[in-house]
């Protein structure tokens, strides 16, 4: 049985034969480059609650738009909205939200052999305020959620050990069992090759204290060869308000082949081994920046993976960045994660105008 046919046959719960796999070709090891396979992004899905409008506080809101998210999720269907090959892995409530985002995904063209049902917790929520620049303040509700309770012992490992890139972020760290999981998770990906792709979407409000913050987002920090961070991480991260190349180089690690940057409307930068630079942003009026980050990242990763040695190549990195940029940008523009998410199509228009 080749690797990607073991990957897409999911062994879920009686909620879950609701939701059949994709019917996808199979890949064989033998004959197909590793680069071809699934980007697998582990971690949460949510229903994230929007307010219809800006610049108000969630008391204030009149009404919400409810809105499929959860970063690794929206990296998920980022990476498939533009033509790539991804998988989701983590667990969902057996619940009306539950079996929704596994619509969801499974209408965006994402594999849900990863996914699992939980009888008993139900899936996360958040509402996300709105402030009249876009940014956004969150209040969960997830005490616990289905998420934080996938165990090792349900993790699809064929599917796994099938990534080529192996994306996660740090709120599966937060909480025992998802923790294990995580990790076993990670252990499994990279044992097979996969390049091991860290974006921390620091979340303060889901955790103990910020030194637990902290602590444990640092804990996996040497394992990882992408690392994607705002400069408001960066700035959690090493105390420092200021993006200068010493600041973020005191976060660089040996197994690391890029460490980017996002600076909001200032573009990002890219730093690896041998080279560093900026990317200015595209310009756009923006209305939600719900999702701009897992945009960047989806598009960042389906670049990578499409020619590795664009993380050794400074001239395709710079148009891999610059792509990523503008579906961060368009992102932007619309309300809501995963329904903002752009296609290729949409990109390629928006750069061919700026």
């Amino acid at each position: 049985m080749s690797v990607a046919t073991a990957s897409l046959s999911p062994i879920l719960p009686r909620s879950a034969y609701l939701f059949p796999p994709l019917s996808l070709p199979p890949i064989s090891m033998a004959t197909s480059n590793r680069n071809e396979l699934t980007i697998v992004s582990f971690g949460e899905m949510l229903i994230d609650f929007v307010p219809t409008v800006a610049g108000v506080s969630l008391a204030e809101a009149p009404a919400f738009v409810k809105a499929p998210g959860g970063a690794p999720a929206n990296v998920s269907i980022a990476v498939s909205r533009l033509g790539g090959r991804s998988a989701f892995v983590g667990k969902l409530g057996d619940d009306d939200f539950g079996r929704m985002l596994a619509a969801v995904l499974r209408d965006n063209g994402v594999s849900v052999a990863g996914i699992r049902f939980d009888g008993v917790t139900r899936t996360a929520l958040s509402f996300v305020t709105l402030r009249a620049d876009g940014e956004r303040e969150f209040m969960f509700y997830r005490h616990p959620s289905a998420d934080m309770l996938l165990s090792p012992a349900e993790l699809d490992l064929e599917l796994i050990r099938g990534a080529s890139i192996f994306h996660f972020g740090s709120i599966s760290l937060i909480a025992e069992p998802c923790r294990s999981a995580h990790l076993t998770a990670m252990q499994e990906a990279k044992k097979a090759g996969a390049l091991l792709s860290y974006d921390p979407n620091l979340r303060l409000a889901l955790w103990p204290s910020a030194e637990e913050a902290k602590s444990q987002m640092m804990s996996i920090w040497d394992q990882a060869n992408i690392v994607k961070i705002s400069d408001t991480e960066l700035e959690f991260l090493t105390g420092k308000s200021l993006v200068e190349d010493d600041v973020v180089m005191s976060l660089w690690r040996p197994a690391m082949k890029l460490l980017v940057v996002t600076l909001g409307k200032d573009g990002c930068k890219y730093y690896t081994k041998n080279f560093r630079g900026t990317i200015d942003t595209i310009k756009v009026k923006p209305v939600d920046a719900t999702g701009a980050g897992d945009a960047f990242v989806g598009a960042m990763l389906w670049g990578i993976s499409k020619d590795l040695s664009t993380l050794e190549d400074e001239k395709k990195l710079k148009l891999v960045l610059r792509f990523a940029n503008a579906c961060g940008a368009i992102a932007t523009t619309k309300k809501g994660a995963i329904p903002a998410m752009p296609s290729e199509a949409e990109v390629l228009d928006l750069l061919k105008k700026a």
